[in-house]
């Protein structure tokens, strides 16, 4: 089994002031290849914690991957800290000078002093040419683990890591097995719900078997690890089966599906034509609904409406539009609860909800429009 950590290193990324992409990117792909991630965090560009971190990674990991600080600045510290974690000094290198200035040079500029610092790397490490950037890559190795030191910017990252590392990693490493993983998604149930049903799967250790709750929607991860694609697809589909029929019509769909598609298409099938009509939500079920007939009532037009039963307003909308569907919710609530109020109207037979929202109140307007379109789908469908 070999495992991985992730460091991803930048103040910017501890500050909030930048969004860290690179841990997902890595983690998906070394998945992919039977890697097992075991840790990923995020330190800031302070050499003495830089060298703690990585020292800590090695006496877990096989594979550790960094992040970030490899620039031409001061505060690009992540080249004398691997240095100072393995205990060795870093040595320049003339080819790499020559490549950050051929670099540079395609865009019409001179390196400046500071940026021979590049050119620097552990000695001993194994470079890697950056392509797409001036920032030159490396892995130091020791006996059971390699460093790999990857620029911070995405696209460069990826580019190396693609081309570069996995190649490397695959003959180091023998890499043989992968990783496959399927989400179901499921709708208008509480996490306990799915739990009460499929809790003896969450117990596997291969497939593993894993619930995330969002805002009225549950994911079911199935994760599989095998020596090749087909198997572990087979054990997934063993898994997802046991979970579809424990389940039923509560799963909506998987992987990339969305709940709002998933509703829209049944409504589709039917041949109807659907508007909406929201109080207290900022337009957020419009909004997912995309370019579909829907009218947002906002700002004044709300108080306005917000006395008259919502029955009364979605009739009115489907005359006004001539809608063959129209889905009303009101929100209002304040800081300890929120009021959900979600009526449909359909050619087949109204529908009338009121919920209690118990989160929090910024997050009570995707809430009820998840519910709203899991109703929808489920009377459509």
């Amino acid at each position: 089994m070999t495992t991985a950590e992730i460091i991803t290193i930048g103040t910017e990324l501890l500050l909030g002031e930048t969004v860290d992409t690179n841990t997902r990117f890595i983690a998906r792909t070394l998945r992919d290849y039977g890697v097992d991630i075991y840790r990923t965090l995020t330190i800031g560009d302070n050499h003495a914690r830089i060298v703690e971190t990585i020292r800590d990674a090695l006496q877990r990991a096989d594979i550790i991957i960094t992040t970030g600080g490899l620039g031409p600045t001061v505060d690009d510290p992540t080249r004398q800290a691997v240095a100072a974690a393995v205990n060795v000094e870093l040595e320049y290198h003339e080819e790499l000078w020559a490549q950050v200035t051929a670099r540079l040079a395609r865009y019409g500029r001179t390196p400046g002093e500071n940026q021979r610092r590049q050119a620097y790397v552990p000695k001993g490490a194994r470079i890697l040419e950056n392509p797409v950037g001036t920032a030159p890559a490396f892995i130091v190795e020791t006996p059971e683990s390699a460093i790999i030191c990857l620029p911070g910017v995405p696209r460069e990252m990826e580019t190396l890591l693609l081309q570069s590392v996995l190649p490397y990693l695959q003959g180091r490493f023998g890499l043989h097995e992968v990783i496959k993983v399927r989400v179901l998604h499921i709708g208008g149930v509480g996490e306990s719900w799915v739990d009460e049903r499929i809790g003896d799967l969450e117990l596997f250790s291969n497939p593993t078997v894993g619930l995330a709750a969002h805002s009225g929607i549950i994911d079911l991860r199935i994760a599989a690890k095998a020596e090749s694609e087909a198997k572990a697809l087979q054990m997934i589909h063993e898994v997802e089966q046991t979970a579809r029929d424990r389940l039923g019509d509560a799963i909506y769909g998987a992987d990339e599906e969305k709940l709002e598609q998933v509703a829209l298409d049944a409504i589709q099938k039917r041949g109807w034509k659907i508007a909406s009509v929201e109080v207290g939500t900022r337009g957020t079920l419009a909004a997912r609904l995309g370019k579909l007939e829907s009218l947002i009532l906002a700002g004044t037009d709300v108080q306005e409406q917000i006395t008259r039963p919502l029955e009364q307003v979605a009739r009115e909308m489907c005359e006004k539009t001539g809608a063959d569907v129209a889905v009303a919710i009101s929100v209002m609530g304040n800081d300890t609860s929120t009021d959900v109020e979600i009526f449909l109207l359909t050619p087949e037979a109204p529908r009338e909800h009121r919920l209690q929202y118990g989160g929090h109140p910024l997050n009570a307007p995707r809430w009820a429009c998840n519910m709203a379109l899991d109703i929808l789908r489920r009377l459509a469908g």
